[in-house]
Formats: C-alpha cells, structure tokens, sequence
C-alpha cells in the first residue's frame, strides 16, 4: 500500500517553525533562508489542504491544525532518531554487534549467553538473527556465526562445532503408541525436513538402510530449524537434529534419540570476523569466550563417547 506523505523536508520545516514560533529561528536550525522555510510550510500546507500558521504581523501562531499534527510530527521524527541511533550509532562507549543464524542463536548461544554476561557485565551486546548469511558482511556486524566449510573470502573462520545429525522427537512419539523402535518405523510418521542443509532425511535414511520402507521425501518442510525442533517437541513429528542444536534438549530429557545412528556433519558453524582487520575490545572478549565454550563443548562430547 502506498504512504502519501508529505516530503520530509516540508515536515522539519514545519516542526522547526512550530518549536521556534518563527520562521527565521527555524531557518538558522536548518540552515537555509527564512523564505525557503515559509516556502516549504505553505507547500505542506497547500498538499494537507488546511492551514497549519496564523502568519500575524509581527509574529506567528499555530492553527488549530498544526496544533493537533505537531506532537505527531514531533513524535515521528523523536523515534525516527531513537531507532537510527539504536541501529546504527554507538552509545555508552559502543555497543558489540553479533550475527548468528536464528536457530544456532536459540538451541546454542542463548543458553550460554548468561555466563558471558556474569564474565563481563560491562559489554554492551546487540545479537541479530538470520536464516541465511548474506554474500556480503554488513560492515556494522563485527562478529558472525555462520554455517559453512569455512572458506568466506575476506573472513577469517574460526570452528566452533562438530555436529552430528540423528533423528530426534519427543519421548511420547517415540513410545507410541506405535513405538518408534527402528528406522522402518519412521513410515509411519512425520519427518521434518530443515532445507538449506546438506544432510536430510535421504542421506539419513539410505544410511540406516531403511531408504526403500520410508519415503524420504515426505512431511512437512521449513526454513529453519527453530521450526522444525519446536514441532517435534509438541510431538508432531521426528526431526533430523544437529548436536549442537539437541544436545542441551537431550540432555534435559524434553527430546529424545530413538535410533543410535548418527551422520557426521559435513558442514560446520564458524565465527567469522573481517580478515587483516583488528577488532574492538570487546569484540575479543566475545570471540575469546565463544572459542572457550565450543572447547569446552567439544571436550565434553569426546569425553561422554
């Protein structure tokens, strides 16, 4: 749907003459002539089709209309420069910008995420999320988790997971009834697929040798895996997990490995930051923690096998 608002500077003209009551003081804020400012009201008032100042004089007033747009001007441009100064600028000495996939975000930092906040209180963090990196970094994000071989030109990747890939679901599917006891028995339920990755349920499958007695090709399909874990946790299906996604799920019994069979992962999650450019304080407070804890998680999954 199209917007039909005025042009932006026949606002700031009209907002700066009604702070000022004065053409002339809104001209110097502006920096242009006091006529261009007059100019710039009467077209916004000729395009709103009401008459925003009573011009007496030796003075001006509001009209009964420019009375009641003002605090509607003012308030757009007041959360206009809010939401510029949030996303781009930097406040209390700046604030560190990370970028992650939406479900790397959820099932993986979002749970570690308080210790960092414990070791270092005094970062300021802002986290985005994205289902697919982009081909080209946004210059504002200093650090960013990504899926991939490692191989970005421009960035310098460091590993952060070791994934294996298995079949997950809640401990009610899996009980039946009809219990999920062997790969044969996916037939009979639906998979969720997460696209975008290299392994599915085709490579899965061919490798438990059950390709031919389950369609691989059918359930339901999403583009991201956030999706695809949260049905399987309501029990609406079996879903292909990522250890780095399940494990804390696994481990907290909320789902559950049916079949012992797992596919190693060709791809892997790095974090990325520009190459040959240093980074900020507090971006190498991040990085070094995040290094430590997937050294950590590593360990743990080597040492639990």
């Amino acid at each position: 749907m199209a917007r039909h608002l005025p042009p932006v500077n026949w606002l700031r003209a009209f907002e700066a003459a009604a702070r000022h009551v004065s053409f002339t003081g809104a001209a110097q804020e502006l920096g242009v002539t006091p006529s261009a400012v007059s100019q710039q009201v009467r077209l916004l008032e000729q395009h709103l089709g009401r008459v925003l100042f009573y011009r007496l004089p030796r003075s001006l007033r509001l009209a009964e209309a420019g009375e009641a747009y003002l605090p509607l001007v003012r308030d757009a441009f007041d959360r206009l420069a809010a939401s510029t100064a949030e996303i781009f600028g930097d406040r209390a000495g700046g604030r560190l910008k990370v970028k992650a996939t939406a479900a790397f975000a959820v099932f993986w930092l979002m749970p570690r995420l308080p210790r960092f906040r414990a070791l270092h209180p005094d970062v300021a963090l802002r986290i985005t999320t994205s289902i697919w990196s982009a081909e080209i970094p946004d210059p504002g994000i200093e650090l960013e988790v990504r899926l991939g071989a490692g191989n970005w030109p421009g960035l310098q990747a460091e590993r952060l997971t070791w994934d294996t890939v298995f079949p997950v679901c809640s401990p009610a599917l899996r009980d039946g009834p009809p219990r999920l006891a062997r790969p044969a028995d996916l037939a009979g339920h639906t998979l969720l697929h997460v696209l975008g990755f290299r392994e599915g349920w085709t490579q899965w499958l061919a490798r438990a040798g059950a390709a031919k007695q389950v369609d691989a090709a059918q359930g339901l399909e999403f583009d991201t895996a956030v999706t695809a874990i949260e049905l399987a946790l309501r029990g609406a299906g079996v879903a292909l997990g990522r250890s780095c996604f399940v494990g804390e799920l696994l481990a907290t019994g909320r789902l559950v490995a049916p079949f012992d069979l797992v596919l190693p992962a060709e791809e892997a999650f790095y974090l990325v930051s520009p190459a040959g450019r240093p980074i900020g304080s507090a971006a190498e407070r991040f990085r070094a923690w995040l290094l430590a804890e997937a050294r950590s998680d590593r360990t743990g999954s080597v040492e639990s096998r």
